[in-house]
């Protein structure tokens, strides 16, 4: 019988793809879930299997768990990967303001409360922005869980503070003469997007729609109050700069961080600082801006696979 040559291609074609698919790693699908603590519904992503070494992903503001959608994509055949959302953000609950409590102390607890209740025991901490003083909160309360820190823009260093804290400062000292103001500059779209680009001149990298969520979700019912809350409290954060860095220093374990070099809030000496307490820190000052994965994807997500699977090597960091 004299076989079609199509017919063979096809079949050829067909062994290749199912060869290829079965050799394949797929990646662990993000479950997108909610759990009720103290009466407030704490929305949080999570992927991969349980039995694998834990990343607990905090956010920064005015991001979410989405922003880590990316980086769980990646590992989550490799980890397990918890990314919650604090009250008041992303897809959790946001109680009023003259309902809840909106510290940084608070959402700590709220977040102590997330991990007991999903019985986390285990874990490496992966902080940005608003999550290294909810983070470093958490360490403190239970350092038997933690177990290595990835901070990637996330301060815990006065020489972290860029010019732009100015405003903040004055706020701190009189915050009914200069709330309106610290309102109308922290909701407006031109520092949303700011906050994403800072001085990087790779504007065309960056995809608006960053900034364009962000900005319609700072504007919904209830967050201008939220939001000035949390940013008058954030002078808890800077008077418990040393009490953390008093920690890192006695507990000493594998720390990794990842800066945006172009970030106007936390700027470069921030990352370099934590060399005085982690001499054996890995610094990496990536071409991004305060959100790193907004653009250096790969490189983050490398960076973190790296330090999660040996923390204690250097794997090119800064000496």
């Amino acid at each position: 019988m004299t076989r079609n040559p199509l017919t063979t291609l096809a079949v050829a074609s067909a062994t290749l793809v199912m060869a290829a698919a079965s050799s394949t790693a797929y990646a662990a699908p993000v479950l997108y879930r909610s759990i009720t603590i103290d009466g407030v519904k704490i929305a949080y992503r999570e992927t991969g299997s349980t039995d694998k070494p834990t990343l607990l992903l905090l956010h920064g503001v005015p991001s979410s768990s989405r922003m880590y959608d990316g980086l769980m994509q990646k590992l989550g055949d490799q980890y397990h990967m918890v990314a919650p959302d604090y009250p008041g953000f992303g897809n959790s609950d946001a109680p009023s303001a003259a309902d809840f409590s909106y510290t940084f102390d608070h959402l700590a607890q709220m977040m102590l409360k997330f991990t007991d209740a999903l019985h986390m025991q285990s874990y490496v901490l992966f902080m940005q922005d608003y999550g290294a003083p909810v983070g470093m909160r958490l360490a403190m309360a239970r350092p038997s869980a933690v177990h290595g820190t990835i901070f990637q823009n996330g301060n815990v260093y006065a020489e972290g503070l860029g010019p732009m804290w100015e405003k903040r400062k004055a706020f701190w000292k009189d915050r009914a003469a200069h709330e309106q103001e610290v309102r109308k500059g922290h909701l407006s779209l031109e520092l949303t997007r700011t906050r994403h680009l800072g001085s990087d001149p790779n504007v065309e990298a960056y995809n608006p729609d960053l900034w364009m969520d962000e900005f319609a979700y700072l504007n919904r019912p209830g967050q201008a109050e939220i939001q000035a809350d949390l940013i008058y409290d954030y002078q808890s954060n800077i008077a418990s700069y040393p009490l953390w860095q008093k920690w890192l220093r006695d507990h000493g374990l594998p720390a990794l961080v990842i800066w945006g070099k172009y970030d106007l809030a936390f700027t470069p000496p921030g990352a370099e600082a934590f060399k005085r307490d982690l001499p054996d820190a890995k610094i990496f000052l990536l071409d991004a801006g305060h959100f790193a994965m907004d653009t250096r994807l790969e490189e983050v997500s490398e960076l973190t696979d790296a330090f999660m699977q040996n923390p204690q090597s250097t794997f090119g960091g800064r000496p």
